[in-house]
């Protein structure tokens, strides 16, 4: 139950790719924060949406995943850098593992995250692809 209500609670920043800004120093966060890590500003902090588009900051192949992930194997696992800055963890997707490289322009698309059993809750959320 605790894993669909989080899933619940984190759907704008999964579908959306909302983030926040700081008003004050002007960076820009995913996930969403309520205080800015860099000028320690509370208050002013706005909500922004990300265009989904960016490069690859960073990444990896994973060729020996937990048991959860096993099918997918091998996968590539990338550190993405937004056009408005922000960085995040996402799974690359739709591209070939062995032609990636550090500064491919990627763009973000939904994709299956989990399944829970048979009959559970599907999660879906971004996922990138690398577009050349």
């Amino acid at each position: 139950m605790t894993d669909t209500v989080r899933v619940w609670r984190h759907i704008q920043q999964r579908y959306n790719l909302i983030g926040s800004k700081c008003t004050n120093c002007g960076r820009v966060f995913f996930p969403p924060r309520v205080i800015c890590p860099d000028c320690r500003r509370k208050g002013n902090i706005e909500d922004i949406k990300f265009s989904g588009k960016g490069k690859i900051y960073t990444y990896s192949i994973v060729r020996s995943p937990s048991s959860d992930f096993k099918m997918e194997a091998p996968y590539a696992v990338a550190i993405i850098e937004l056009e408005e800055g922000a960085k995040l963890t996402a799974q690359l997707v739709d591209t070939d593992i062995d032609n990636i490289n550090i500064g491919d322009p990627v763009e973000m698309v939904f994709r299956k995250i989990s399944e829970d059993g048979p009959d559970g809750v599907i999660s879906y959320g971004y996922k990138f692809k690398v577009v050349k």
